[in-house]
């Protein structure tokens, strides 16, 4: 065997221990948090929505479906975009409508436009960091109760116009001791999270488990490996998101 077909073979084997990794990485968190799959169809539309971390520098003046720049650089471009290498047979049509910096308040100003005239058929929503951090870091008065009565009010709306459409509910997470998230996060922000999770399971909504997808990751490496800040994901945490969303259709 000469070097470079010897040298090829031992990077794929490298690439697929990583691959393999992510994988357990990922099922280990749906065991752990009891995520739920949703079942796609030919012709599904689907929509990302949420804030900065779906947003992820996507630019906002192209709005046709399934163009790379429109679907940002994180998680939903690689979720998306396997998607649909992996399942051209489907004719998938995705969508990226995150917006940096919302709170659930400001889905709802934005969702007639941004999510019900797309007329999604699976509908992912990844919302709450904002919803706590900034009542930490900028003076928000929105409490708990206020996540909880405005996401329910918007998973309401939704069903009475798409009563068909799947919905993906993402855990809020944050990973304790990178920059922004530190104690005075805690024990607040758990709330958050279980909220999401309480509301998946009223409104029958698949349930992806951020939290215990970073908090497995980190048993491969520290958390600033996963995250820029302890909320926004490195390259290596958008793709370690990617895989947890797709862990969740079938």
């Amino acid at each position: 065997m000469n070097d470079n077909r010897r040298g090829f073979l031992k990077k794929a084997t490298f690439a697929a221990l990583a691959v393999s990794g992510i994988n357990q990485m990922v099922s280990g968190a749906f065991a752990a948090g009891r995520g739920k799959k949703i079942k796609l169809h030919p012709n599904d539309i689907v929509v990302f929505q949420g804030d900065s971390i779906t947003d992820a520098n996507r630019d906002r003046k192209q709005l046709t479906a399934n163009i790379g720049v429109a679907l940002g650089s994180g998680y939903s471009l690689m979720a998306g975009s396997a998607l649909l290498n992996n399942h051209p047979e489907l004719s998938l049509q995705i969508f990226n409508r995150g917006v940096g910096g919302d709170k659930v308040y400001q889905l709802i100003d934005r969702w007639e436009n941004d999510t019900i005239n797309l007329k999604p058929d699976v509908l992912s929503i990844l919302i709450g960091v904002n919803d706590h951090w900034s009542v930490v870091k900028h003076h928000y008065t929105g409490t708990i109760e206020t996540y909880r009565d405005d996401y329910k009010k918007l998973l309401e709306r939704t069903k009475s116009v798409l009563p068909d459409v799947k919905i993906l509910i993402g855990e809020p997470f944050g990973v304790k001791g990178v920059k922004a998230v530190d104690d005075s996060w805690y024990p607040k922000f758990d709330e958050f999270r279980t909220v999401a999770r309480e509301l998946a399971q009223q409104y029958d909504a698949g349930f992806i488990p951020y939290q215990s997808v970073f908090d497995q990751a980190q048993k491969a490496a520290p958390g600033a490996y996963w995250t820029l800040d302890g909320v926004h994901p490195t390259a290596a945490g958008a793709q370690l998101m990617a895989q947890a969303w797709l862990a969740a259709v079938k």
